[in-house]
């Protein structure tokens, strides 16, 4: 009798969640700020020139964009999430708890993470391993032994670099950004000391703690998702350093610019090369239980993958979006059409 009971309860459970889906007529999108403005255009155009609605876009930074699309199937979730990183271990695992088992993976082209200053300075040239110095929270001492940062301007870190407080202004833990900055950026500069790579082979958690501890002490604040925000205090403030997607830069190229990092500066083509040191690719997620009951998903995604919005002279490319190779995107479009899953 409680079997059947519970049965009863699942099949209602089931037919109330179906119904309170396909009374919402858009669809939800959560996630990456990164990826928010190239989600945002596609989602214009296609409410524009479909008859579905247009979809609701929501920067909520790449991890909290997750915790929502893995908080289960059903009206009150998010359909898709954009991501500015992968999707992890973890999350899928939390998916899956949640009854999200069936999620299709789209790559959408690639980005590099801007250190950015104001643009009425002069060009700032910095290293990896000046970036680690000036914003770790701890960093190797005269000895080798590590100590809490002390460097309090970037002179102290490198005395080529300008006698100016260390003040940077980056995203919060739940972006894909900073997941991305401190993977590339910050590890990059702290697997130069031989100290520390050593840790790498005797205590991997240390390392990581060591190589992605950001410091907390003033000289990296954190400054939420909104990258616009960003961009207005840099111009405002010409010490300043942000972090943010190479398509803010390129949006505000009269207001500020990228330092070159190892040489190299953060440009369309040294991104799509690859000779830029700080770069990613950018992804979406979608839950495939939603196709077909929330409508245009199938129509969104279709529009999303094609040639005129993420092809080499795509509208997205305009937007800073820096593409991949045609016969990656094709396999792209391919497997998304066929909602292949993780």
């Amino acid at each position: 009798m409680k079997h059947t009971l519970a049965a009863g309860a699942l099949l209602l459970a089931s037919v109330l969640s179906s119904t309170a889906m396909a009374e919402r007529n858009y669809i939800s999108i959560v996630g990456s700020s990164t990826v928010y403005p190239f989600s945002t255009v596609v989602a214009e155009r296609f409410g524009k020139s479909t008859g579905f609605r247009t979809p609701k876009v929501e920067s909520t930074g790449s991890g909290g964009g997750l915790k929502l699309f893995c908080s289960g199937v059903g009206d009150a979730t998010p359909d898709i999430t954009n991501a500015s990183r992968q999707i992890k271990k973890s999350e899928v695992e939390l998916c899956a708890k949640n009854g999200v088992k069936d999620i299709v993976e789209v790559t959408i082209g690639f980005d590099g993470i801007v250190f950015a200053h104001s643009a009425a300075v002069e060009n700032v040239q910095l290293s990896l391993k000046d970036i680690f110095l000036a914003l770790a929270k701890v960093v190797p001492g005269k000895d080798g032994a590590l100590i809490e940062n002390p460097y309090q301007t970037w002179k102290q870190v490198n005395p080529a670099l300008p006698n100016t407080p260390i003040k940077v202004l980056g995203p919060p833990p739940t972006s894909g950004t900073r997941d991305a900055f401190v993977e590339l950026a910050m590890e990059g500069g702290c697997s130069q000391f031989e100290s520390i790579e050593a840790l790498k082979k005797t205590d991997k958690d240390k390392y990581k703690a060591v190589c992605h501890g950001l410091r907390e002490d003033g000289g990296y604040v954190e400054a939420g998702e909104n990258d616009n925000l960003i961009v207005q205090k840099l111009a405002a403030s010409p010490d300043y350093f942000g972090i943010f997607g190479y398509s803010f830069l390129e949006e505000n190229q009269d207001k500020v610019q990228g330092a070159i990092i190892d040489g190299v500066k953060p440009t369309f083509d040294n991104i799509s090369d690859g000779k830029y040191p700080i770069s990613r690719s950018l992804f979406f997620y979608v839950k495939k239980a939603h196709v077909g009951v929330i409508p245009g998903i199938e129509e969104y995604l279709a529009e999303f993958v094609s040639k005129r919005a993420i092809g080499e002279d795509g509208y997205l490319a305009d937007k800073g979006m820096i593409p991949m190779a045609e016969s990656r995107r094709k396999q792209v479009e391919a497997d998304t059409k066929a909602l292949k899953t993780l």
